[in-house]
């Protein structure tokens, strides 16, 4: 049975100074933790945000148990210490390529277990009216295969950032289950603006789930900038939680009878058809 589940996001705005931002992820899941939060999210690239060469010197694999880890031995120690299911937004996964890594999304368990990992298959390409450029695709591999985990709240449907725009993805995780979905991100400053709550409360009101979306904010370094406003958003596509500017967390209870009230109250998940 899928239980009540107190649930925080972390917002955060990384830079290039990987142990000031482990810090002040530390201090903000503690916070969180001690408001009784038990599943915590933290945003895509909490680590780094930053210059593709030292980004190189960071990456860490997630299946050779001989590696140095500092990085994903840290977030199994917090999981530990505030016996909380940890939500990786973005982690920096290493890759046999030598000039690509993969954006990976994980979830520890209470024990520090990886419970699952999700590498984003969508890149974000583009090249945006106030001069921001971005080309994820030169330095990241895309990932292949969609990723649901079991928590206390029942199956959780992981994705990362960009990932947002193509709701194809989100209904085929509620096609395995989903009645949760996460969308940890650094979205920008100016496509943020225009479309980062429409997009997420549309996600929710199609797949009838809650929508978790822990966000960076602010400006990490001189080309980059990003929007905030980490949500919680029910199934009926309301804002439960916001924090807009700022590091902080937001908090709710996550309730599974809402999901199942509001998707037998509307039940267009049952009604969809295939069109060929």
């Amino acid at each position: 049975m899928a239980d009540l589940t107190r649930t925080a996001l972390i917002q955060l705005c990384a830079t290039s100074d990987v142990s000031a931002n482990l810090r002040c992820a530390e201090n903000l899941i503690h916070r969180a933790a001690a408001a009784g939060a038990s599943v915590i999210a933290l945003p895509e690239a909490f680590a780094f945000i930053g210059p593709d060469p030292e980004k190189r010197r960071i990456l860490e694999p997630l299946d050779n148990p001989q590696a140095q880890t500092p990085i994903l031995d840290w977030c199994r120690t917090v999981a530990r210490q505030h016996q909380i299911d940890l939500i990786v937004g973005g982690f920096h996964e290493a890759s046999e390529d030598p000039t690509r890594s993969y954006n990976t999304c994980l979830h520890l368990s209470p024990q520090g277990t990886l419970a699952a990992r999700y590498r984003k298959i969508h890149l974000f390409d583009v090249e945006l009216a106030d001069g921001t450029v971005l080309q994820e695709s030169s330095k990241t591999l895309p990932g292949e295969t969609l990723t649901t985990t079991e928590l206390a709240f029942g199956t959780l449907g992981l994705s990362i950032c960009y990932d947002l725009r193509f709701p194809y993805l989100y209904q085929r995780l509620v096609d395995l289950g989903a009645t949760v979905l996460t969308v940890p991100s650094a979205f920008t400053a100016t496509t943020g603006a225009a479309h980062w709550h429409t997009l997420l409360r549309a996600r929710a009101i199609e797949t009838q789930c809650y929508v978790l979306a822990p966000a960076q904010h602010g400006q990490h370094n001189d080309q980059r900038r990003s929007y905030g406003h980490s949500l919680i958003i029910d199934p009926w596509g309301e804002v439960v939680a916001e924090l807009a500017e700022g590091d902080g967390f937001v908090i709710a209870d996550i309730d599974p009878s809402v999901v199942v009230e509001i998707r037998n109250q509307l039940p267009s998940l049952r009604h969809r058809r295939a069109i060929e």
